[in-house]
């Protein structure tokens, strides 16, 4: 079962990890807010534009679909790596919170745990279906990110979290490369980029989209990113 005290040990792992339980600290709201208000969608793009350094908001709209997917990825995905079973995220009942540095805060009020005893269905299910569907659909309709960039966002941010999953926590009880792959092998994300699996090491990707980071006042490109090699053979 995903409890409190899971998603605490969960949460030492590192700050994309964490979500807090019980009574509800100051400025949280719930996430259907974001991806159904616009102005609160504004506001937070804004803020993320002023923290970069940007006059661009499509990146800083990029930029927080990401740091966002990343969040939910590695909630769900150490929650199953962990006990097999996956919280419901369902962002009626998940809330969010821009603090003044770092990713967003995420509240959970009541934890519980999904029906499906399938972790991969489950996991589909409370990130991709409940949540990136509806965030990449707010995203693109208010800054017109494209579908394919959106796609490699999701498809980079699961790939991160199970990085940093498998460098903190590398003997959960559950084995996360298998999880992750089949993710990438199935729609929506699949088709998004490239992988590999070495032998007992995490997965290498690369991704067929740029997240648009580059744009950044002094910004390189992602490990990841399509234009890598491009500008590798160019330089």
């Amino acid at each position: 079962m995903v409890t409190p005290e899971v998603l605490a040990r969960i949460a030492t792992i590192g700050p994309y990890f964490a979500v807090g339980t019980g009574p509800r600290p100051d400025g949280f709201r719930p996430l259907t807010e974001l991806y159904e208000d616009g102005a609160a969608l504004d506001a937070c793009v804004g803020a993320v534009a002023d923290r970069l350094g940007t006059d661009r908001p499509r990146v800083a709209a990029s930029t927080l679909h990401l740091g966002t997917a990343s969040r939910l990825w590695s909630l769900a995905l150490a929650c199953a790596a962990y006990t097999g079973r996956v919280p419901d995220l369902n962002p009626g009942r998940l809330w969010w919170r821009l603090p003044a540095s770092g990713p967003l805060d995420l509240w959970l009020p009541t934890p519980s745990t999904l029906d499906e005893e399938d972790p991969r269905t489950a996991l589909h299910r409370t990130v991709v279906v409940s949540n990136l569907t509806p965030w990449a659909d707010a995203v693109r309709r208010t800054y017109g990110l494209s579908p394919h960039t959106l796609r490699g966002n999701a498809a980079s941010a699961l790939i991160g979290a199970h990085r940093v999953l498998l460098t903190r926590a590398p003997n959960t009880p559950l084995p996360v490369v298998p999880l992750v792959r089949a993710l990438l092998d199935h729609p929506p994300l699949a088709g998004a980029g490239t992988y590999a699996a070495p032998p007992a090491r995490p997965l290498t990707f690369r991704r067929r989209s740029c997240c648009l980071y580059y744009r950044v006042p002094g910004a390189g490109t992602c490990g990841d990113c399509v234009l890598t090699n491009h500008r590798e053979k160019t330089a």
